[in-house]
């Protein structure tokens, strides 16, 4: 087994940490997170205002480098300068886990390129809080946040809405009203539901169907996760009728379970689940 000493020299060996901060509650970060942090000679952040809240509470004196959407390409090859000498530095974001929709993405791949050690650390992100309180499909597909045109909106919610899974977006409280048309029109009959201040003190989850979504009366600020439910959450007919199991009888001895549910259930409006469980039993009476 390892001594203290040896794990503290594993931790802090140089190169560029990819460091999570919470959220929102402060108390949300790991102890090797604020080890990192102490232990690095510099910290790029976003908004120095609001790294330092977080920084001054753990006592940690790591000389801070802006590093937003705006001025992260121009960074580059300072930081890389830095950590060519051997420094260690580490790379935060506002809240959350750096390169999630969040600036990061080009200085990690200039560092592949230039065999700078990369290590990332785990820690807090809206994304799995936002899946595991929804109670919809753990299988999830993130999408971010919504670009700024139409088109592009249009296009990527149609091909999104042919996914059985979740889907997880970000938008500003402010875009929310012109996001539920598009919801309506790509993922009608599916449920919703829609995380605010998460961890914080008026942290609230709203769960809701996405056809009513407009009609909840909330006077919502920040930054909202929305995750939208898979198929199987769809409100579809439970009911086989009588032509759609003689059409199910007619396919039996021709093809697989899974190819006779997945046939019908696009052909009609019927729950997946409510398909098999006829097909089983029509194979259970042979």
């Amino acid at each position: 087994m390892g001594t203290n000493s040896d794990s503290l020299k594993k931790e802090t060996e140089k190169g560029l940490y990819l460091v999570p901060t919470p959220i929102g509650n402060l108390q949300d970060i790991t102890l090797r997170a604020i080890n990192i942090l102490k232990n690095s000679d510099y910290v790029l952040c976003e908004d120095t205002r609001v790294s330092k809240i977080l920084l001054m509470k753990y006592d940690i004196n790591s000389k801070l480098i802006s590093n937003h959407k705006f001025n992260e390409k121009k960074n580059i090859p300072k930081i890389l300068r830095l950590l060519d000498k051997g420094l260690t530095i580490s790379l935060i974001t506002d809240a959350g886990t750096p390169c999630i929709s969040d600036p990061g993405k080009l200085l990690v791949r200039e560092c592949y390129k230039n065999n700078i050690k990369i290590i990332p650390l785990p820690g807090a992100s809206s994304v799995p809080l936002a899946i595991s309180m929804s109670g919809f499909s753990e299988k999830f597909f993130f999408y971010g946040f919504f670009p700024e045109k139409n088109k592009i909106i249009n296009n990527d919610l149609s091909i999104l809405s042919k996914l059985d899974t979740s889907i997880v977006f970000f938008v500003s409280a402010k875009k929310i009203y012109k996001i539920i048309p598009y919801l309506k029109k790509f993922f009608s009959g599916r449920k919703i539901l829609i995380c605010r201040e998460m961890t914080k003190r008026f942290e609230e989850f709203i769960r809701g169907d996405i056809d009513t979504i407009d009609k909840i009366d909330r006077n919502l600020k920040g930054e909202l996760t929305l995750v939208v439910s898979d198929k199987d959450n769809i409100n579809t007919s439970q009911i086989l009728s009588e032509s759609d199991k003689k059409l199910i009888k007619s396919m039996i001895n021709k093809l697989t379970v899974k190819e006779i549910v997945r046939f019908v259930s696009q052909k009609n409006d019927i729950k997946k689940k409510e398909i098999y469980n006829y097909c089983v039993k029509l194979k259970n009476e042979k």
